[in-house]
């Protein structure tokens, strides 16, 4: 009888006599499969192939294109690029070296400087290290002796990381040739599987995050297994770079950042054009969904952020501040002071659900070296709604919020997935709450029949949550919207409503965002549409370019009747050909182009030039005016 179980995702069973590596599993099944496998789940652990099951256990095999397989994959990189870097300048001093999202990066510590020629010369150290074939060895050392082992090659950022280990922690390392790492693990194998990647870029990094710490130098790379995924993947970055919202926010003159408030933007005339139709569009459609709308302060009382728990949660993110000799902290949330209003009042039951939302300004403290552009900010507008309502109303408030969601991202042409994150270590509140709640949301998306992501974790510290991931049109996901089911800070600010048992009882309370934040989303956009915003959302809709001075008269006529329906026009009246004039407008990415001559003057017409399309041909004004205000009207 057969003393080891493995079962494999389809429920099939594999059986051995004895303990048996991964990819002796994946040989039995097939040699095909053995070759393309780079790693595996054993109950959920991600592990190597030359990881020994010992016990009845699930196995999930890994390629490439699984998430888990691009970890091993990448992280084995990483490995070979802090080999090659060893290679070439040898004082250098190893810090971290993990896989990331869509590639990998390592943290090095040398007085030598890198620039990109460096990266060129350490590319073609890397492929002569995948080329000899190194096979990556695992091997333990008990405490004190990996201690002295690294402190022997002088490798003083592994010594601080040993010595930060549990007492009980297995201390392993990888060798590969003559280049041994301190590392966790997983690998993949050997070297020679990874033949296609690309250094991407040199950053500054504090060791540990932590901008007290020396500031080390970060090489960022990717790699695939076939080139032509790594030259898809090296498109998408050039086009990503065309995109950058950094670049085109100062070039269509939409916010700038400046040294004088890192992190907190300014925002242009033309910037806020956009955030004030993202704004008049999240207050219409929250209307016509039952929402009212708040307004809390910027500042409270540090004995507020105690009792709601950011204080032993969040407060390094947070500023502070000092009242008539009090404390005060700078709001990091917006959920403390909708509580508040929600106290000056007594319900009932009948008066549930509440809908409440707030575009409310929030300041967290990021490091520096984190900030970026609109994406990372310190002060920023989130759309925030709160809603309160009866356990009996969860489920329904819940797909309300989804449907919501929903209706959002389609104006703006998003696709998106669900991810449903549970319990975090750092967090509050009984089992029991923390059970029901997960619960309710996973009902609500099985009931929609949506499918979702499962995020072991990642939940806030007061309760689990919904997350929307954004893909934008080359294919990059952003995390946006989130529904956030919170059964804590009721508890802790003891809010009542009475039931119709004429006894006070607690109500559920749930934190919501779409657009996650104005600013944010505002980058996404920027970037998702390359500048090109449709028509309804553009800071300039039209500009009248006349060929000539003589025809400035009819532009102004043109102008004028264009803002007399609100449409957002610009006259172009400089004594510059009109090629010249095109050129410029094609550059600030307007929708439609006008262009008046003679011809034109005459028959009280225009001929339209499409940013995207080009010439469209002469039309009537009055029709022109008709077109657009459609367009505009129907969000296309």
């Amino acid at each position: 009888m057969a003393d080891i179980i493995i079962t494999l995702p389809d429920g099939s069973e594999k059986k051995y006599n004895d303990s048996v590596k991964v990819l002796d599993v994946a040989k039995d099944i097939s040699q095909g499969l053995a070759r393309a496998v780079v790693g595996a789940e054993v109950n959920g652990q991600l592990v190597g192939l030359d990881y020994e099951i010992k016990e009845n256990s699930n196995l999930k095999l890994l390629k490439f294109e699984n998430e888990g397989g691009q970890e091993v994959f990448r992280h084995t990189s990483s490995h070979i690029l802090a080999q090659a870097v060893k290679r070439l300048f040898p004082d250098t001093k190893l810090a971290i070296g993990p896989a990331i999202d869509n590639g990998f990066y390592y943290d090095f510590d040398t007085e030598h400087r890198f620039t990109p020629e460096d990266l060129e010369k350490i590319e073609k150290e890397m492929k002569k290290i995948v080329k000899e074939g190194y096979d990556l060895e695992r091997f333990e050392l008990p405490r004190d002796e990996a201690i002295n082992f690294l402190k022997e090659k002088e490798e003083d950022y592994k010594v601080e990381l040993v010595r930060d280990l549990p007492e009980d922690a297995i201390i392993s390392f990888y060798k590969q040739g003559d280049f041994v790492d301190l590392c966790a693990g997983p690998h993949l194998l050997n070297t020679k599987k990874v033949k296609a990647f690309k250094l991407t870029s040199i950053a500054g990094a504090y060791w540990r995050g932590n901008e007290n710490n020396k500031m080390l130098q970060r090489i960022y790379g990717t790699s695939f297994e076939k080139k032509k995924d790594l030259d898809a993947y090296l498109d998408r970055l050039e086009e990503a770079k065309k995109r950058d919202h950094r670049k085109l926010g100062k070039e269509l003159d939409l916010f700038t950042m400046h040294e004088e408030g890192p992190g907190f933007p300014f925002f242009h005339a033309k910037g806020m054009v956009i955030r004030n139709l993202l704004e008049d569009l999240w207050r219409k459609e929250h209307i016509r969904r039952g929402y009212g709308e708040i307004k809390t302060p910027i500042i409270l009382n540090e004995a507020l952020w105690h009792r709601s728990g950011h204080w032993d949660h969040y407060k390094e993110n947070m500023y502070f501040t000092k009242i008539d000799e009090e404390d005060y902290a700078i709001k990091p949330m917006n959920c403390p002071g909708s509580i508040l209003i929600y106290k000056s009042n007594m319900y009932s039951y009948r008066d549930f659900p509440m809908r409440w939302g707030e575009l409310g300004l929030v300041h967290r403290h990021e490091l520096s070296g984190a900030l970026h552009g609109l994406m990372r900010v310190r002060s920023f507008t989130q759309d925030d709604a709160h809603l309160y309502m009866l356990p009996s109303q969860v489920k329904d408030e819940i797909k309300g919020i989804i449907e919501f969601a929903d209706y959002l991202y389609s104006i703006f042409g998003f696709k998106y997935n669900i991810e449903l994150s549970t319990r975090p270590e750092d967090s509050m509140g009984s089992d029991e709450d923390w059970e029901s709640a997960t619960n309710a949301l996973r009902d609500a998306l099985t009931e929609m029949e949506l499918d979702y992501k499962l995020n072991e974790g990642d939940g806030a510290f007061y309760g689990p949550k919904i997350d929307f991931h954004l893909e934008d049109a080359i294919g990059r996901t952003w995390q946006c919207g989130t529904i956030q089911l919170d059964f804590q800070m009721p508890q802790r600010f003891d809010l009542t409503y009475v039931a119709n048992d004429g006894e006070k009882h607690r109500p559920v309370m749930v934190h919501r965002t779409i657009f996650g934040s104005l600013e944010r989303f505002m980058g996404i956009l920027i970037e998702h549409y390359a500048g090109k915003f449709p028509t309804w959302l553009a800071p300039v809709q039209a500009i009248i370019l006349p060929i000539s001075d003589k025809f400035n008269d009819y532009a102004v006529e043109i102008r004028d009747a264009l803002k007399a329906k609100d449409i957002r026009v610009e006259l172009d009246d400089r004594s510059e050909k009109v090629g010249y004039k095109i050129r410029e407008a094609q550059l600030q990415k307007i929708p439609y182009m006008l262009v008046v001559g003679e011809k034109e003057a005459e028959s009280k017409t225009v001929s339209i030039r499409h940013r995207d399309s080009g010439d469209k041909g002469t039309i009537d004004i009055n029709k022109f005016i008709e077109d657009i205000l459609v367009e505009i009207k129907n969000k296309k």
